[in-house]
Formats: structure tokens, sequence, C-alpha cells
């Protein structure tokens, strides 16, 4: 746990953020499901569900991160907890799925947005620098990517490696 690097930590958390914010855009939460924890998962699918009943988007567009902050970290006896603030900026609108037509927010000027989000890490993890095989098939893995083997689909938890996002409000 000695190895922390704030600053590569930092720019996962900023990748991790934009990649669920594009995955709530795009309406598939697919490509973030390995790096959220099924409470997370789960609040994100109840609002894509609640988008898509009423055919609509919800849209981001010139998404950034601003700035990030560690709040705290927390090496506990069996996990590490860090809460961490972002400041992200974007235009926030929700549109019409079939004709693009805006139903609610701005889609002329950014607003700038702040979150705050806990991760957690497992303190007994399995090495990520062992694991470049599928645990499913055994084809090398790109886990940055989908956490999903493009051979046998099979998702690879990151739960058991790296850090997990389990709140975000």
């Amino acid at each position: 746990m000695n190895d922390f690097n704030e600053a590569m930590f930092k720019t996962k958390v900023d990748n991790m953020f934009v990649k669920l914010l594009t995955a709530v855009m795009k309406g598939d939460l697919s490509e973030v499901d390995h790096f959220i924890s099924d409470d997370v998962y789960h609040k994100y699918e109840d609002i894509l569900n609640n988008l898509n009943s009423n055919n609509e988007r919800q849209m981001y567009d010139e998404l950034n991160v601003k700035n990030t902050r560690i709040l705290s970290r927390q090496v506990l006896e069996e996990k590490e907890v860090v809460e961490v603030e972002i400041t992200s900026r974007y235009m926030d609108y929700v549109i019409f799925k079939d004709n693009g037509n805006l139903v609610r927010g701005d889609d002329t000027k950014r607003k700038e947005v702040i979150y705050n989000l806990t991760l957690e890490k497992k303190k007994i993890t399995k090495s990520d620098k062992l694991v470049k095989k599928c645990p499913g098939c055994g084809a090398s893995i790109s886990v940055n990517t989908s956490g999903k083997c493009e051979y046998c689909g099979t998702i690879f938890n990151l739960e058991d490696y790296d850090y997990v996002i389990v709140r975000i409000d």
C-alpha cells in the first residue's frame, strides 16, 4: 500500500469518471461495469431505464474534468478507501432519441458540477501485473477498455485487482 501514486490515481479516477458519463450518454453500462460497484451500477441502470422509457438520452457535451482533489485516504484492515472530489464541466441536457430535439437542460453553455466519489480497493489484491489472461478462456485481455473478454465474453471484475467506484454523488 506504500506504492500509492497520487498523480496516477487522479488520472485513473478522471478516466473512470469520463467513461462512466460517456456510458450514460451511450445508454450502455457494459464498458464500465467492471470498475463500478453493484450499487453504482444499479443507480445508473435506473437512470438509463427511466430515460429509455421516455425515449430520451442524457447528454454531457464537451465533458471534461477541471480538477480532481483527494479528500481522504484510509488504509483499513481489509481495504483502502479514497474519497475524491471531481470538478467537471459540460453541457447538461436531455434529447429525444428519435429526433434529437431538446427535452430539458441547456445545450448552449457548459456548467460546472462537483461530484464526490468514493473508491475502494481490497487490501490483499491480486497483482494487476500478473493478470494478462482472461479467467474464462486464457486469452490476453485488456482491462482498461471494456473489462470484457473479446473472445469468450467473460467479465473481468476489477474489484479483486484495483480501485472500484462504490459511491458517486
